[in-house]
């Protein structure tokens, strides 16, 4: 520190030239930013797409680094000091520079991957592990530019990673199998974020999120549940959202034997189609229809509504109603619902049995 003090003291005179250069670099960088910015912010309020929303604040923050950057460059260039020292100055700024930029495009890919993955046909769907993906490959891009820069060769680099990736892979087997099993699932399209998921294991619930380690499913009770990339990659799934997030349900409804198939049919349908345009979540098209399955019972003639619902966690919303509309109409209509029925046989010691009928 006393170096430099002594050196400040002896030579300020060396020093006025660039540091007026510094401060007018400053001061007009920052009366470039309020006019500048100012002026984008009007003009993302008057367009539609979101590019120029994440542009603004993606570059407000860095501006003013680069601006100090800049006064640096041209102070030192303006200064007294030997060449070589300019050049290192030049140099380091340089990277500081090719760094921040790195970073500053990192983030923007992440958000344009974000915002704008899911609309692109064709595109890898938006998850954690794809806006990674796209950061790191920015990353990449970026420590080549500077090793380059910098005047180092890259070739021995990739040929001691090549060797070194060998025994990184060995010890990280079970990471590895998780980053590429979710790479697969993000890919295959099959898994989805938003979907309803079943695993043969029982566990349900929505995508909420692929990452490189785990596949984040949300359950109906609201609680999450992590699954490791390796083992969704493997497991039997059930999409519910696959072809198409419209699904059938299945209501069964059991009557008494002295009641008319046809009437209880007809009952049945017209309270669904009714229904439809009353409970949410339940569809008029395809139409419902009744089928007589699984038929005889022990002490019930046994329907099957179905019907149609937007997705399935309509499903419980729209048998809690129906199932309402259904016994109101029943009971309106006369129609018994039985309970179960058994006949009991009692022997008497060695007589023959006597039949009795009991509920």
């Amino acid at each position: 520190m006393k170096p430099i003090v002594d050196f400040t003291i002896h030579n300020w005179p060396a020093l006025i030239t660039p540091s007026a250069v510094l401060l007018s670099v400053l001061a007009v960088g920052w009366f470039t930013q309020r006019l500048l910015f100012r002026a984008l912010r009007l003009w993302a309020n008057k367009t539609s797409t979101k590019f120029d929303d994440l542009l603004v604040p993606a570059l407000r923050g860095p501006f003013m680094l680069w601006v100090l950057i800049l006064g640096l460059h041209l102070a030192a260039q303006s200064s007294d000091l030997p060449s070589r020292a300019t050049s290192t100055v030049s140099k380091t700024l340089l990277v500081l520079w090719i760094v921040s930029l790195t970073l500053v495009a990192s983030r923007l890919a992440g958000l344009l991957i974000k915002y704008y993955g899911g609309t692109m046909n064709g595109a890898l769907p938006v998850t954690t592990l794809t806006q990674n993906l796209a950061r790191l490959a920015v990353v990449t891009i970026g420590i080549l530019i500077l090793l380059s820069t910098l005047g180092i060769s890259v070739t021995p680099i990739l040929t001691a990673l090549g060797v070194g990736g060998l025994a990184v892979a060995l010890a990280l087997q079970d990471t590895l199998s998780n980053l590429f099993a979710g790479f697969y699932v993000s890919i295959a399209g099959q898994v989805r974020v938003n979907d309803y998921i079943k695993l043969e294991s029982g566990e349900e619930g929505y995508v909420t999120d692929i990452s490189w380690r785990s596949t984040t499913l949300r359950a109906l009770p609201n609680n999450l549940i992590v699954v490791p990339n390796a083992k969704l990659a493997q497991a039997i799934v059930t999409n519910y959202c696959l072809p198409e997030k419209r699904m059938s349900l299945l209501i069964p409804v059991g009557v008494s034997y002295d009641s008319d198939p046809d009437r209880v049919e007809q009952i049945l349908i017209e309270e669904a189609t009714e229904g439809a345009g009353e409970i949410p979540g339940l569809l008029a098209e395809p139409a419902p229809f009744v089928r007589f399955i699984p038929g005889f019972g022990d002490s019930s003639l046994n329907f099957t509504l179905i019907c149609q619902v937007s997705e399935f966690v309509d499903q419980y919303r729209v048998q809690h109603e129906l199932r309402k509309r259904i016994f109101k109409r029943f009971r309106k209509e006369n129609i018994e619902i039985p309970f179960p029925i058994r006949t009991v046989y009692i022997r008497n010691d060695a007589s023959e049995p006597e039949a009795g009928r009991g509920i």
